[in-house]
């Protein structure tokens, strides 16, 4: 179910209305039954302020502030395009980028400075590999990031005011083995599984990351792999392309339920998408890299991901909405 279908229909159980632009579907108007109004972008609404949605879209304006803040963030520089380099106090190019990533040691993860869904999110092991990422954000974007690679396993928090709302784990896109199947046939059949399960057309086969990625581990398209063996397909972790969420919002512990909600505060936000990277996020906060944090987290490949998960979605934009009618 599309986000925007999620808000047609908890809206109806608070007695709102919702007026629907009809050719794409994604933007709308809400009227409440007290007479506010309020209107939607696909999965942004009117909650959070316009300075800080605007601040947490660029990933190194919000890294800056998040650490003077005394939160552990990712270590990293942007650079930027020949043009933009022209007009800016402190230009750092394309070249800068390189030896920056050498100066921080490869692999590092090379992405645009403010786009979302994991586009062209990269970890990059090379020269080569680096130069080339680079090139294809800035045919896009005038600003990128290179940063230190970390580890961990990778978690989204989403929090609403004082509360943590579900959080999972993001594994990124793979494929399972079944002996026979060959890498394309194997993510062929995955697609299909996605479709079946109300998830948009998310995987992209051109995606120039998937056959660097195979490439890492010696393996092709047509490559068959043995039964069970599990082939992970993409270093990003994103639901948007093709990642698949295992649910911990019954378990994730209150260090991290704590430490969520105070990002979400602390940068003049009521509704957040958190995402860290920890060993494990069900035991007391010993450590954690955070990695972004997202001021309109999208939830529908999360909540096509099983019942409890819809549900949860559900209750969450039930919630928003009543926010929105009762707020002075």
């Amino acid at each position: 179910m599309s986000i925007t279908s999620i808000i047609q229909k908890v809206a109806l159980q608070i007695g709102a209305v919702v007026l629907l632009e009809p050719e794409y579907k994604l933007v709308g108007h809400i009227t409440f039954k007290n007479g506010k109004r309020s209107v939607f972008s696909y999965a942004k609404l009117n909650i959070n302020g316009l300075a800080s949605a605007e601040l947490v879209k660029d990933k190194a304006y919000s890294n800056f502030f998040l650490k003077q803040l005394g939160y552990r963030v990712t270590e990293g520089k942007t650079f930027f395009t020949d043009q933009l380099c022209a007009k800016i106090a402190h230009p750092r190019n394309i070249d800068d980028g390189f030896n920056y990533a050498q100066s921080i040691g490869f692999p590092v993860i090379v992405k645009p400075l403010n786009l979302s869904q994991g586009i062209l999110v990269t970890k990059v092991y090379n020269q080569a590999e680096y130069y080339d990422v680079a090139h294809k954000i800035f045919e896009i974007k005038s600003g990128l990031i290179v940063e230190k690679f970390y580890s961990g396993n990778d978690y989204r928090i989403v929090v609403l005011d004082d509360e943590v709302i579900t959080a999972y784990q993001r594994i990124p896109l793979f494929v399972v083995g079944d002996g026979i199947s060959n890498v394309l046939e194997l993510l062929q059949k995955k697609q299909a599984k996605f479709l079946n399960m109300g998830r948009k057309n998310v995987i992209k086969f051109d995606d120039f990351r998937i056959s660097q990625k195979l490439k890492t581990q010696n393996i092709d398209w047509n490559s068959v792999i043995p039964h069970n063996n599990i082939i992970y397909l993409l270093d990003s972790a994103n639901l948007s392309s093709g990642g698949e969420a295992v649910d911990f919002s019954e378990r994730i512990h209150p260090d991290f339920q704590k430490l969520a909600i105070n990002i979400t505060k602390d940068m003049g936000l009521r509704l957040t998408g958190v995402d860290i990277l920890t060993h494990d996020i069900t035991m007391p906060m010993v450590d954690y890299t955070l990695i972004e944090v997202n001021g309109s987290p999208g939830l529908n490949h999360y909540a096509a991901s099983g019942e409890v998960a819809a549900k949860r979605v559900e209750e969450f934009y039930l919630k928003i909405l009543q926010v929105l009618e009762n707020d002075s």
